[in-house]
């Protein structure tokens, strides 16, 4: 790590965020040129949501299988919202993309000398390639130990972004916040990368470690950049329910390898639901169970694999069953209790498909991005599929464009004014527990009009007290993060109220049908939120670096 001098760090490129679409742009870009990159991270460089995906990166890696049938079914989970040229495009550097991990380390399954692919909800064929059922800690492991090799890259651990700069209406880089010596640096560059993750801590239940905030996002939106579908948020149909596990997801895959779905009184029920019943997308699932829990009053449901071979469930899902024993369930003798919980943001930073925003000199890539592919509701394994991809085109327009040269910008120190020190953090940890109790009462899987309302008008008080409480006193990581998670809460709820209609992964009681027209939601610091006029609005009018 180099050494801040008079609190200016300088780069070409900075990244904020360490998950899959961080570190392939960083290795795409620092392998294939001479530019500098940092890259800071809130805690360690390793903990973020590729961490915990357990499941696999979806791509056509089959002889029976094609680009087609994964186009197709990426478009039918996304429910008439997906760009089809952007689906096209992710979906055909799939192969590419799974080589390149190979060739960085990563050590996919296998089977007589092929890739053992596996099958989730919504796709007519097995084509997830996966490491057992950690395979987004195999990808992070293996990108981190490639990534520590380059000496033009340094990497600033336990670092908060506080804000984006803009300088000539272009983006100069970060403030960044130094979680243990409280000091605030400049990290300037010539290209801004926000790669943060998503927003799952919005909600009181969620499958995401503490660290998905929705900063990058908040960031983007407070910098004037173009925010896009936020109302779109899945819920992932099964994480354990249990007393003492927090956040533990029951990966997709035990359903593709034939777990079904019950009720406590054993009466399996997604038949009635779905033609395609527990391989249903995931939007369908999840309503399903919502709607069982409300009829039933029961607090969760059961997913059973227990009827399969022993050992094939322990060898092809160790995590799970570990984790599962420490809680006293053997998941090869009975069903494991599962609800749905938050789990990927849908919506995010407008790009095109090099992870550009409308913002000049600001990219976004991975799961704080909005590319168009995963439309009203991602198909499973599509996201790390998204961020390697991404990483991958944003660091080759990148590099096109540092060689052709692009000026930086130093710009003012942090000025804390008459901050002080807070002797009132419990003001930080209220809100932040109101907050997401409010959107998981009122913002969850069923939506309606009414409790939209009831929602924005919670944030709003909670915004006056923490709007004061951030100029009186000093910054901190939590507060930054409350800051961010109260931003995109309203970002969604306000995106919600627009779409008035059922689509995808947002399902509102009032207006339970589907608009003959596909619009976008689009919302936008100075206009506000509208409805885009046409599908021709998806990719914002680029800004020229």
């Amino acid at each position: 790590m180099s050494t801040p001098s008079n609190h200016v760090v300088e780069s070409d490129v900075l990244v904020i965020g360490s998950g899959i679409s961080a570190l392939t742009f960083t290795l795409n870009l620092a392998m294939n040129s001479k530019y500098t990159v940092n890259i800071v991270t809130k805690r360690e460089i390793d903990e973020c949501n590729t961490k915990y995906a357990q499941g696999g990166i979806a791509a056509v890696l089959d002889p029976e299988d094609d680009f087609h049938k994964h186009l197709t079914d990426t478009l039918v989970a996304g429910d008439g919202l997906c760009i089809p040229e952007v689906v096209e495009e992710i979906v055909r550097m799939g192969p590419a993309i799974i080589r390149q991990l190979q060739e960085w380390g990563v050590e996919f399954d296998a089977e007589n000398g092929s890739l053992d692919l596996g099958r989730e909800g919504g796709h007519h064929h097995r084509r997830i390639a996966h490491v057992r059922d950690y395979t987004g800690m195999a990808i992070e492991s293996a990108l981190v130990q490639q990534l520590k090799r380059l000496d033009s890259v340094d990497i600033y651990e336990h670092h908060t972004a506080i804000d984006l700069v803009i300088i000539e209406g272009k983006v100069a880089g970060a403030y960044v916040f130094n979680n243990k010596t409280g000091e605030v640096y400049n990290f300037q560059s010539k290209v801004t990368v926000l790669a943060t993750g998503g927003a799952g801590k919005v909600f009181l239940y969620t499958s995401n470690p503490d660290v998905a905030s929705g900063d990058g996002i908040a960031m983007a939106y407070r910098a004037g950049t173009t925010i896009r579908n936020m109302e779109f948020v899945q819920f992932h149909p099964t994480c354990l329910y249990h007393p003492y596990a927090k956040s533990f997801l029951i990966t997709e895959a035990l359903r593709g390898e034939g777990a079904i779905l019950k009720t406590v009184s054993g009466d399996r029920f997604m038949q009635r639901y779905h033609t395609m019943g527990e391989l249903a997308p995931r939007d369908k699932i999840a309503l399903a169970i919502d709607a069982e829990l409300k009829r039933t009053g029961d607090d969760f449901v059961l997913l059973d694999i227990s009827f399969k071979d022993a050992e094939f469930i322990v060898d092809r899902f160790p995590l799970v069953y570990s984790t599962l024993q420490r809680y006293g369930i053997d998941m090869t003798k009975e069903p494991v209790p599962v609800v749905p919980a938050a789990h990927y943001t849908i919506g995010g930073i407008a790009t095109d498909l090099n992870g550009q925003t409308d913002v000049k000199g600001l990219f976004a890539i991975g799961e704080a991005s909005n590319t168009g592919l995963h439309g009203a509701n991602r198909l499973a394994s599509n996201s790390l599929l998204e961020g390697a991809v991404m990483g991958k085109k944003a660091a080759q327009a990148i590099i096109g464009m540092l060689d052709r040269g692009i000026d930086s910008y130093s710009f003012p120190h942090w000025i804390p004014g008459d901050a002080v020190e807070s002797d009132e953090g419990v003001i930080v940890t209220h809100a932040w527990d109101e907050i997401r109790r409010a959107m998981w009462n009122y913002v969850g899987i069923e939506r309606s009009t009414k409790r939209l309302i009831r929602a924005y008008k919670r944030l709003e008080l909670i915004r006056e007290e923490i709007n004061e409480y951030y100029w009186n006193y000093k910054v901190t990581m939590p507060l930054l993060e409350l800051r961010n998670l109260l931003d995109t809460a309203e970002l969604i709820v306000l995106s919600a109220l627009e779409r008035k209609e059922s689509r995808g992964s947002h399902y509102m009681k009032d207006f339970p049908k589907k608009s003959p027209e596909v619009r976008d939601t689009l919302i936008q610091k100075n206009l506000g939120v509208y409805l885009s006029k046409s599908r021709a609005e998806a990719l914002p009018e680029l800004g020229s670096l």
